[in-house]
């Protein structure tokens, strides 16, 4: 019995300990974003846009969008499959109000789902943030108007949903083949959105390369909140 519980304690900290670890990357990760934001607005800046509109890293962001070029079906088609995330994070919702309903009361919600609530709303404070504060636009008029660019908003959904959706699926679902299936899936779904995000053209590279980086720190930030109940 006493070897039970000395082998308990010790996986409990180890669990701690992995769970501290991961809030320290997630700042540091958060840390190189914000960093790489001042880059951007000071680091080659020229005016090589639309309308003579400046980005930073022009050299870069030039030599990448003459050699993809732009690709509108592409961005058309990376458009509207982002409504899949969206209807993740909606299906998400929906489970963590019906579990409040069922057990009255809100601290009685999975952790996973109120950290993904939390989370959501941190991912939704960044988007209105950086469509508020305009680091640049795109590289291309969207029916004839500039539409800002930094980070990529596309990006940024998909690499926080899809990856958090993984995490709950892989603890929810009991199966190991659906479960597999369904990271799988959601795997391809991501590598398709962001590559297909990339090269339709209608984004600088730095702005992808933000939004990797936000979106990294966010999902780290959210796996240091939901802890140790994201390995039922």
């Amino acid at each position: 019995m006493q070897v039970k519980t000395e082998y308990a304690e010790g996986r409990h900290r180890k669990v701690k300990k992995k769970e501290k670890m991961n809030g320290y990357i997630a700042a540091g990760v958060l840390a190189a974003f914000a960093l790489w934001t001042v880059l951007v607005c000071f680091v080659d800046v020229r005016a090589i846009g639309p309308r003579g509109t400046e980005v930073g890293f022009a050299v870069l962001n030039g030599f990448v969008h003459e050699l993809i070029g732009v690709h509108m079906t592409l961005y058309a088609v990376t458009d509207w499959m982002g409504l899949v995330p969206v209807g993740i994070a909606m299906g998400f919702a929906v489970l963590g109000l019906a579990q409040w309903i069922k057990r009255k009361y809100i601290r009685k919600v999975d952790r996973s789902i109120l950290a993904l609530g939390g989370f959501y709303a941190a991912v939704m404070a960044a988007y209105a943030f950086f469509e508020a504060v305009v680091i640049n636009y795109r590289p291309v008029l969207i029916g004839g108007a500039l539409e800002v660019s930094y980070p990529s908003s596309t990006t940024v959904l998909v690499l926080c949903v899809m990856p958090t959706a993984a995490m709950q699926l892989n603890g929810r679902i009991k199966n190991g083949t659906l479960r597999r299936c369904a990271v799988y899936l959601i795997a391809a779904f991501t590598g398709f959105m962001l590559i297909g995000r990339l090269i339709s053209g209608v984004h600088w590279v730095t702005d992808i390369i933000g939004g990797v980086l936000l979106s990294a720190g966010l999902v780290l930030l959210y796996c240091f909140a939901a802890g140790s109940e994201m390995k039922k």
